[in-house]
C-alpha cells in the first residue's frame, strides 16, 4: 500500500517560474556568439540539464576549459538570464495558492535545482518565497547532478521523510528520470517539453500547464 505524501519537491526553473526560454537564449549566445559551439536552438534546449559546468563539458569536451573559466561563464550565463528575465519574473499561475494550501496542510517542501545558489537566490528572495522551503538543494550541494538522484534523495533526507513519500515536480526528462530512480512519483510542467517526451518514465502522476490543473486533495491522496 502507498505511503501518505508528506513532502513536496520543485525543481526550480520551469517549474515554479517559466523561464526556460530565457535560459535558453542565453546559453545560445553564450555557446555560439561568445564560444563558437555553432549549436542549433535544438541542441542547445537538449543539452539543458544538469550543472552548468556539465553542460559546458558535454558540448566542449573535459579539457577545453580550467574550473575557473567554467565557473566565469556560468555567472555570466545567469547575468544575462537574470536581465532579461528579471522584469517578468513571476510564478506560475496557481503557485501562490498552492504553496499556501500545502503549508497549511503541513506539506514539507523543498528546491532540488540544478541551479547555482546565485540563480536560486534570485527567485527566491525576488518573489519572497524562502520560508515556504525547509530544503534547498542546489548544483552546488551535489556531487552528481541530475538524472542522478542525489539532489532529490538529499531533499528528502533533509526534511526527514522517505523517498516514497515525496512529489517532485518536474519540467524536464532527465528531472523524471533522477525523481524515479530516487522512488519518487512525478507531476511534470510542460513549459519547455511535450508531454510525449516523457514517454519512457512510469513514475508520472500527471502533466499540467499550470498548477490550477492540479485538485490539492487528490494529489495527496
Amino acid at each position: 500500500m502507498p505511503l501518505p505524501t508528506k513532502a513536496f519537491l520543485f525543481d526550480l526553473n520551469g517549474t515554479m517560474i517559466d523561464d526556460m526560454q530565457f535560459h535558453c537564449k542565453a546559453w545560445f549566445n553564450i555557446l555560439n556568439e561568445d564560444l563558437g559551439a555553432n549549436l542549433s536552438w535544438e541542441q542547445v534546449k537538449e543539452q539543458m540539464y544538469g550543472k552548468n559546468t556539465e553542460l559546458l563539458i558535454r558540448v566542449f569536451g573535459k579539457d577545453h576549459f580550467t574550473k575557473e573559466e567554467m565557473d566565469r561563464l556560468s555567472v555570466e550565463k545567469e547575468k544575462r538570464y537574470q536581465a532579461e528575465y528579471r522584469p517578468l519574473l513571476k510564478l506560475i499561475d496557481g503557485l501562490d495558492h498552492f504553496l499556501e494550501e500545502a503549508k497549511h496542510e503541513d506539506i514539507k517542501m523543498g528546491i532540488g535545482s540544478a541551479a547555482i545558489p546565485f540563480n536560486i537566490n534570485f527567485v527566491l528572495d525576488g518573489l519572497n518565497l524562502r520560508h515556504y522551503f525547509t530544503s534547498i538543494v542546489s548544483a552546488d550541494d551535489v556531487v552528481e547532478s541530475k538524472p542522478d538522484p542525489e539532489t532529490y534523495l538529499k531533499g528528502a533526507f533533509e526534511l526527514g521523510v522517505l523517498a516514497e513519500e515525496c512529489i517532485v515536480f518536474e519540467d524536464a526528462p532527465k528531472g523524471v528520470e533522477a525523481a524515479k530512480r530516487a522512488g519518487m512519483k512525478a507531476v511534470v510542467l510542460t513549459t519547455m517539453h511535450e508531454a510525449h517526451e516523457f514517454s519512457e518514465y512510469d513514475n508520472i502522476i500527471c502533466f499540467i500547464k499550470d498548477y490550477h490543473d492540479l485538485v490539492f486533495s487528490k494529489l495527496i491522496q
